[in-house]
């Protein structure tokens, strides 16, 4: 079959043959393709670039959130709020949490999803009700109900508490306790595990199935079939997630502020990255302090992200 090139050649050869003349083609009309997109231009310039452009620039300076810019409009400061920041132990213990939060909680949920796009792809009657039901959490898991909710099942009298009572277990309130209070965050992490679920889902069922066939002709096991087969095929799904979801748990705010009451306790152990910088912008009204922290933030996620690309050349297998 002839190339898209080799078919244009032929074209304009039996035009010349014909004596015919070449008619210019017309300038494509994009307008209406334009003005469909203008809604998309305005809103990402109005709500992402520009904003973004200020909150650069008011890193720089000091900028109280309650005066008006007009009549105190934000001093020059230059270095001093990354200064300040990389100075405070309240900064770098919400790094730390934050990082450890990151840490535990994406691998644990990414192999929870994993395991249940498993048993789910074995086929089961009503698999569409199940599918929707796992992936309900993923839909509520960052509403404030669901945080609230969560204060309750491991609140001192709460559902967990209850449960273990039964065995004549007296169980601490583990939402106020300082070594248990940030493990309850991560297991309300893992239980969004429906988005990876269904992506992890999706991309087992791309997997040929005579690749199996062949595993099993030749004796492997299943758990071979699994390490040899299923994981290799799977690694870009699995590194498509894992980017997905360090960036998204890198900005966890709302379980933490609902889960402490917005204190970030007890004693800040539950004081998330961006729980501690909208405290410092929205209660301490120091705009130009939170607006370091988020580029800050930004280029700690930009950092992880490369790694993460950087590293996949080991590990992450294309089916080509």
């Amino acid at each position: 079959m002839s190339s898209l090139g080799e078919l244009r050649t032929m074209a304009v050869n039996a035009r010349k043959k014909r004596g015919g003349i070449a008619v210019k083609e017309k300038t494509p009309d994009n307008l209406a393709g334009h003005l469909f997109l203008a809604p998309w231009f305005i809103g990402i310039l109005g709500f992402t670039i520009i904003p973004m452009i200020a909150s650069l620039y008011f890193s720089f300076t000091s900028y109280n959130l309650l005066k008006s810019p007009l009549t105190n409009p934000p001093k020059w400061i230059g270095l001093k709020n990354y200064q300040d920041m990389f100075a405070s132990a309240e900064f770098w213990n919400s790094f730390r949490v934050t990082v450890q939060f990151v840490v535990v909680s994406v691998p644990l949920q990414l192999a929870f999803a994993l395991g249940l796009a498993i048993i789910l792809d074995k086929g089961m009657k009503g698999l569409t009700f199940y599918r929707s039901v796992f992936y309900l959490p993923s839909l509520m898991g960052g509403s404030v109900a669901i945080s609230i909710l969560w204060r309750q099942v491991f609140g001192k009298n709460g559902i967990v508490n209850a449960f273990l009572a039964l065995f004549g277990i007296d169980a601490p309130g583990w939402i106020g306790h300082p070594a248990y209070a940030l493990w309850t965050i991560i297991i309300l992490h893992i239980w969004t595990f429906g988005s990876p679920m269904v992506i992890f889902l999706a991309g087992l069922r791309q997997i040929p199935e005579m690749y199996y066939e062949a595993a099993t002709v030749d004796g492997a096991s299943k758990w071979r079939q699994f390490t040899k087969i299923t994981m290799p095929l799977l690694t870009p799904i699995i590194f498509f997630n894992l980017v997905l979801q360090i960036i998204f748990a890198f900005q966890t705010f709302t379980q933490a502020y609902v889960v402490s009451g917005g204190t970030g306790g007890p004693d800040d152990s539950t004081m998330f990255y961006t729980l501690y910088l909208y405290r410092k912008g929205f209660l301490d009204y120091r705009m130009g302090y939170a607006s370091a922290m988020a580029w800050f933030l930004l280029v700690v996620i930009g950092v992880f992200t490369v790694v993460n690309f950087w590293l996949s050349k080991y590990w992450v297998h294309y089916d080509d």
